[in-house]
């Protein structure tokens, strides 16, 4: 029988593990999952510590969005660790000054509001193909982790994201099999970025899911699941 892999995966921004919910199950039979805590720290280079620290020795690592800047920052503190990498819908490269500045005025918005609402109906079409706008299970999900996360949890995050370092000087470095996976309709990291990104990672292969935004993982979670479970096939050199 072969041995199972280790495999830690990481949410995005206000997401919790339920973005994983359909991957945790169906590749429960090769791969023993954890999902990363991303919640505790407000700096890139202390929540990957935080995680590298509960992991096992050796893991496979896939991250999406926010998990997928995380997961390149495991690869820049410790890329002997990890078997196999996968980066969904995330990018190396910085935030731009526009994004940088709706960051910032997030957060003030924020920590202003008496309440806080995550994830509003207002923000849906910049995280979910259009189609499935009117998707209520899928939409009651997405609110619903939001609000897990929490308030305090939020601001934590969006100011580790504010301040991560542009990671793209470590891509060419990346020795391990490698999945870079985009929605073809993301509208948060356009897939020609990820693209771009993959090109310069060695052992990378690229993939788009067509019909899809930015979490394919709940949007289309057959495809990407197939994805991962091919590329956890693959041998490490």
């Amino acid at each position: 029988m072969t041995e199972k892999h280790s495999l830690v995966l990481i949410p995005g921004l206000l997401c919790t593990a339920d973005l994983w919910r359909d991957q945790v199950a169906a590749l429960s039979d090769i791969a023993t999952i954890t999902i990363a805590d991303h919640t505790q720290d407000d700096n890139m280079p202390d929540i990957a510590r935080r995680i590298l620290e509960s992991a096992p020795p050796r893991f496979a690592l896939a991250g999406l969005s926010m998990g997928g800047y995380i997961a390149l920052e495991i690869m820049r503190q410790a890329p002997e660790r990890v078997t196999h990498l996968a980066i969904m819908d995330a990018r190396a490269v910085g935030d731009t000054p526009e994004d940088r500045q709706r960051r910032i005025d997030f957060i003030r918005l924020v920590e202003q509001g008496s309440a806080f609402k995550g994830v509003t109906r207002s923000l849906l079409p910049t995280l979910i193909h259009p189609s499935r706008l009117e998707d209520d299970a899928l939409t009651s999900r997405i609110f619903k982790m939001a609000e897990d996360v929490g308030k305090e949890a939020f601001l934590r995050q969006e100011r580790a994201l504010l301040e991560r370092e542009e990671l793209t000087s470590i891509l060419g470095s990346i020795k391990c099999p490698t999945l870079v996976l985009a929605g073809a309709e993301d509208k948060l990291i356009p897939p020609r970025i990820q693209r771009e990104m993959a090109v310069e990672i060695p052992t990378a292969q690229y993939v788009e899911i067509s019909t899809c935004g930015h979490l394919p993982t709940m949007e289309r979670p057959d495809e990407t699941t197939e994805y991962m479970r091919r590329w956890l096939a693959r041998t490490p050199e």
